[in-house]
C-alpha cells in the first residue's frame, strides 16, 4: 500500500506487533517513513511537548542500553535519537535520559532489583542515545486500554527538565486516550520502520529548553 504523509510517499505492510493483554493485533508499519514535524513549543519552535509522568515512575534505573526481556510477548524494537538544546540544532552531550515502559502484557515491574523495562542512559558526544527493548504491551486505565508507549524524563545542566511519552503510528487506541490524542502529542506519535533483521526501529529527537 502507497499513502502520503506531509508529501512524503511511504510504504507500509502490516505486521503482529502490538499487544493487548498478551493477544496480537495487526498494525501497519512503514517501511520507507517521513520524520515527524515537532510540534511547537511554547518557547521554541522545537520545544518537545510534555506528557503526564503516570504513576509508575522509579529513581534509580540502571545505565544500560539494552531492557529486552527473554521470552517477552512484545516485538523486537530499537530506538534512538538526537538530545538538542533550545536553539534546535545544537545536541547536547551528556544528558540523562531516563525510560521506563510496560512488558508485553502490559504490566510495570514496580518494585523488583531487576529494573526491568527501565533503564538510564547519558546522550553521547553528539547528543545521541539509543536502547533496544521490546514493543510495549497494554493495559486498562478505567474503562479503556493505554495506546502502547514507552516514558522519557530527560535532563541536562542549563535546561529545563522534560517528561514526556511517545506512542506509535496506527495504533487503534490512540484516538481514545486523553493523552496520547492531545494535539501536543502530535509529534510524538512516531512512525515505525523495520530493519533488515526484522526488528522495529524508531526515532525520537528530543528538544529541550533553557531553564529560566
Amino acid at each position: 500500500m502507497r499513502f502520503t504523509n506531509g508529501g512524503c510517499i511511504m510504504n507500509t505492510i502490516t505486521r503482529s506487533a502490538f499487544i493487548r493483554q498478551g493477544s496480537v493485533f495487526a498494525v501497519s508499519v512503514a517501511l520507507l517513513g517521513c520524520r515527524h514535524p515537532v510540534v511547537s513549543g511554547h518557547t521554541s519552535d522545537c520545544q518537545t511537548s510534555a506528557d503526564s509522568l503516570g504513576p509508575f515512575y522509579r529513581a534509580g534505573a540502571p545505565l544500560r542500553a539494552d531492557m529486552r526481556v527473554a521470552g517477552d510477548l512484545g516485538a523486537p524494537l530499537n530506538m534512538d535519537g538526537i538530545v538538542y538544546s533550545d536553539d534546535c540544532v545544537t545536541p547536547l552531550s551528556g544528558a540523562l535520559v531516563e525510560v521506563w515502559q510496560a512488558d508485553g502484557a502490559g504490566a510495570y515491574d514496580n518494585g523488583s532489583a531487576d529494573f526491568r523495562y527501565r533503564a538510564s542512559l547519558n546522550s553521547g558526544e553528539n547528543g545521541g542515545y539509543a536502547f533496544s527493548t521490546n514493543l510495549p504491551g497494554k493495559y486498562l486505565n478505567g474503562g479503556q486500554f493505554r495506546p502502547s508507549h514507552i516514558h522519557f524524563r530527560v535532563t541536562a545542566e542549563g535546561h529545563q527538565s522534560l517528561v514526556s511519552q511517545v506512542y506509535f503510528e496506527n495504533d487503534t487506541d490512540i484516538a481514545s486516550d486523553p493523552w496520547a490524542s492531545s494535539p501536543e502529542a502530535e509529534a510524538r506519535i512516531l512512525p515505525v520502520t523495520e530493519s533488515e533483521n526484522g526488528e522495529l526501529q524508531v526515532n525520537f529527537d528530543i528538544y529541550l529548553v533553557l531553564a529560566s
